[in-house]
């Protein structure tokens, strides 16, 4: 699954800025007020099972992040990471020997879960902290809001570290060489390509290949492309298929990332390169000299794929992929992250779900690098980096928020169908064929 990569590329690329840090109680600019609450909780003798993805380095941080909560409270949190979580989680929910706490990072896993009435109800006042604290809470409710196994819904799960991917990469030396300025709307760098074609430049650089995962870089380019289009609710609803994917908004947003990756003049190796160019190698164009390219859209996890050496800030830098100022859509953002449900509630589950809403919880993975938060409450000044801190910025700034649709999709929808249609319709298919395609897939799953 295309989720699992990413996943498995942002803790490489979080390993490297890791410092394992756990600041002292009192210590510097922490929300420290976040633990008043829970010294007020005697939980001495309860322990919290909890399982995840996360292994070396973030088992670490997690577990500093907690101690904390173990002090005031005197419970004993109990964390367990696997890189086989998704198939071990299903096997321990199923057989009835749940975790307290389980930490997924496929909202779908959860919602699945869910469905079977494996997972806990989270409280109303937990619904209440994420609308409330969250940039676009709105948003993030409705990812953690799952059916149950009688249809109805309910709020089971609170995301805690969240990726990025509504990102365009670029040399700001170049556009100062060249004298272009950074776009503020879709219309603004829609012009700014076609200048860099008049000035003889090639603008962008656009790679799917992935190996077995080849097409997965234009899903999120199609995604995207939906939210700078259409309503949210649009979005959800060819999430879920409850608009066929051959619906003629859908069809207009592959046909809206063809007038990117399917014309010759704008990229790299022109249109017949784009399918077969490794997205790992795609950005090298970006460090040409004179740049093969000017512009990369790519998730925040790119740079683990840069020449060595190479300065986010200073030899390359990233702006938020605009929405067109037309459509009066606000500022929506691509993501993906990781949920944290309750599968098996006690009080101290409860407690320890609370504290992962504070500001601390946060704050404390923030100084240890590779931790993005939509959360408003958090000192922005305890990012580990620029980087990461303008990167939430966007984030915090975001008045919608959705999750990486192909992943959410089923699994040979959104890592097959989905993948092979993309790189078919970059290789001459049309986009109606291709969206007709990919619904067909579906009608007989």
């Amino acid at each position: 699954m295309k989720k699992t990569l990413v996943v498995a590329m942002s803790a490489a690329f979080a390993a490297g800025a890791a410092a394992e840090e756990n600041p002292s109680r009192g210590s510097g600019d922490f929300h420290w007020d976040s633990l008043n609450k829970f010294d007020d909780m005697d939980l001495s003798g309860q322990t919290v099972t909890v399982a995840g993805p996360w292994l070396a380095p973030e088992n670490a941080i997690f577990n500093a992040i907690v101690s904390h909560f173990e002090e005031a409270t005197g419970a004993d949190v109990q964390y367990s990471g696997s890189d086989s979580f998704e198939q071990q989680i299903r096997i321990d929910l199923q057989a009835g020997s749940p975790p307290n706490l389980a930490i997924f990072p496929q909202p779908g896993l959860a919602s699945d879960m869910a469905s079977q009435d494996l997972l806990a109800p989270l409280s109303s006042q937990l619904r209440e902290d994420v609308l409330d604290n969250y940039a676009a809470g709105q948003s993030w409710v409705d990812l953690g809001t799952y059916a149950d196994a009688s249809g109805n819904d309910n709020f089971y799960g609170v995301f805690f570290r969240v990726d990025l991917k509504s990102l365009v990469w670029y040399s700001p030396d170049n556009f100062a060489d060249y004298g272009y300025d950074v776009p503020e709307s879709m219309e603004e760098l829609i012009e700014l390509s076609d200048q860099m074609v008049a000035d003889g430049q090639t603008p962008w650089c656009i790679g799917l290949g992935s190996g077995a995962a080849t097409g997965w870089p234009a899903t999120d380019w199609v995604e995207d492309m939906m939210l700078r289009l259409h309503e949210p609710a649009v979005y959800d609803q060819w999430v879920s298929n409850e608009i066929p994917f051959n619906d003629p908004r859908v069809v207009e947003a592959i046909e809206l990332f063809g007038d990117f990756a399917k014309n010759d003049d704008y990229v790299q190796g022109g249109a017949q390169a784009v399918g077969s160019t490794d997205f790992r190698e795609s950005p090298n164009g970006l460090f040409d000299i004179p740049p093969g390219c000017f512009m990369h859209r790519q998730a925040s996890f790119i740079p683990a794929f840069f020449p060595e050496g190479t300065v986010v800030g200073e030899d390359i830098d990233f702006f938020y992929l605009p929405a067109f100022e037309s459509k009066n859509l606000g500022n929506p953002v691509l993501g993906a992250g990781t949920v944290v449900t309750m599968p098996k509630e006690n009080e101290a589950a409860v407690a320890l779900m609370e504290y992962l809403t504070t500001p601390l919880a946060h704050e404390i993975w923030m100084i240890n690098g590779g931790f993005l938060t939509p959360h408003t409450g958090v000192n922005n000044d305890l990012f580990a980096n620029d980087t990461l801190r303008r990167q939430a910025e966007i984030l915090q700034s975001a008045d919608t928020f959705r999750f990486d649709g192909s992943d959410l999709m089923p699994g040979g929808i959104g890592a097959g169908a989905f993948w092979t249609g993309m790189v078919d319709y970059v290789s001459g298919d049309s986009a109606e064929d291709v969206a007709d395609d990919i619904q067909s897939a579906w009608d007989n799953l």
